[in-house]
């Protein structure tokens, strides 16, 4: 214990004599991209692209990077740009990462830079729109790449700047995001000792910032379930065999898996049908019955006693009734846990910035995120930027991929600086 507190208060010295000496041009170059942040994000909001489709966005980014002296590789997961910045001296590699892609939502605030792009989606015809603060996310990063470039002759180390398609999911039929981004091998060719990112929120009030140690987002998995049966008329249902009868027993089945055969002490879980669809007729019991839903853990483990038991569950209940049935398990998005040694390590930085009453500790998010991926090869910190004025209450504040979502350009600046300062710290901490 005495050996820890000695340790933080090293760092917490290492940091702040490290700020003492940069701190003014630290501080000069924050204030001189301020505007230009602004600008970026609204020309990426006016101008928003779908997951792997991001060929404007990554090309205004890799163009950035280039101007600032960087090594820069493109086209990574489809659209997805790294910057290498090599500091003056020796020291660990940090990565920054921001998420770039839009959503299928049609913008519902009347702003000057209004998105008015359109697509269709899934057959649909829809608006598009950044709908959850990408735009924000990768004009925040672009501003601390300025900043950080004119500190390079100070920098300990390298910094990785990774802007990655596709984090709201890929298009059918493709891979993408954070996954695909590893599997083409951005951390073979260049692997950092930590990651952070940040994600701004409507939850928060403008310039907090809010973390959690240990896991923090869910892991995000679908199933689809297909319940085979034998077509007969509603009138003598003993002539074949009911698929709809089966789904119902299934659902409740499935239902139980969370509340009676999963350690729920150890972290929470949900599992959720989101449609269930077969038949076309009163009287007519057909001969197929298909399901799909959404499983959230924050327990690893838990998660894949969840993906057996809902297998098991679903073939037992089906072959009781005389049905068959088919279960895949869709693996989406790990658990986003923050590593809790960096965390403590960090949290003087993210107090530095905000202040210490703007650093708040968050409830378990059943959101999920795929900066979960990197955070299971390196240690990670992902926080959450508050993003609604202070003449906005938090609460009512429309929520991210809201049609309505609003991101305050004040915040900007608090999480330009916040990329910035994990940075720097980190790497006075490790000399």
């Amino acid at each position: 214990m005495k050996k820890s507190i000695i340790s933080c208060c090293v760092a917490i010295g290492l940091m702040s004599a490290f700020s003492a000496n940069a701190a003014t041009a630290h501080e000069k170059l924050l204030h001189s991209v301020e505007d230009k942040v602004i600008v970026w994000r609204r020309d990426f909001h006016q101008n928003p692209e779908l997951g792997n489709r991001e060929v404007r966005t990554a090309k205004i980014v890799a163009e950035h990077l280039k101007n600032l002296g960087m090594e820069v590789e493109t086209d990574i997961a489809y659209t997805g740009v790294v910057g290498i910045l090599k500091g003056a001296k020796p020291g660990p590699t940090v990565m920054l990462r921001a998420d770039m892609d839009a959503l299928p939502v049609t913008e519902q605030v009347d702003l000057p830079f209004k998105s008015t792009k359109t697509t269709n989606y899934r057959g649909v015809d829809v608006g598009i729109m950044h709908a959850c603060g990408h735009d924000t996310h990768v004009a925040m990063l672009m501003g601390a790449a300025e900043v950080l470039a004119g500190m390079k002759d100070e920098l300990h180390g390298d910094v990785m700047f990774v802007f990655q398609p596709a984090e709201e999911g890929a298009p059918v039929n493709e891979e993408g995001g954070a996954e695909l981004m590893l599997k083409q091998g951005i951390f073979k060719r260049n692997q950092p000792d930590v990651a952070f990112g940040l994600h701004i929120t409507s939850s928060l009030p403008t310039g907090s910032i809010g973390y959690r140690s240990g896991p923090f987002m869910a892991s995000s998995d679908s199933f689809e379930i297909t319940v085979h049966g034998e077509q007969t008329h509603g009138s003598i249902p003993w002539t074949g065999v009911d698929p709809i009868s089966a789904a119902a027993q299934i659902v409740t089945g499935v239902n139980h898996i969370v509340s009676r055969q999963i350690d729920i002490t150890k972290e929470p879980a949900i599992v959720s049908f989101g449609k269930i669809s077969g038949g076309v007729r009163n009287n007519i019991i057909p001969d197929k019955v298909e399901m799909i839903g959404t499983i959230r853990n924050f327990d690893m483990d838990n998660r894949q006693q969840i993906f057996n038991k809902i297998n098991t569950t679903a073939t037992h209940i089906a072959a009781a009734s005389g049905a068959k049935v088919s279960v895949d398990i869709n693996e989406g998005y790990p658990v986003t846990i923050n590593n809790p040694e960096l965390t403590a390590q960090m949290l003087p930085s993210l107090q530095q910035v905000a202040g210490i009453d703007n650093v708040n500790i968050l409830p378990k998010i059943t959101g999920a995120e795929d900066f979960s991926f990197y955070a299971l090869e390196v240690p990670g910190l992902f926080v959450f930027l508050g993003g609604t004025p202070a003449d906005k209450d938090p609460k009512t504040a429309p929520s991210n991929h809201s049609p309505y979502f609003i991101a305050d350009e004040s915040s900007f600046k608090t999480g330009t600086a916040t990329l910035t300062q994990l940075t720097l710290d980190y790497m006075a901490q490790a000399k």
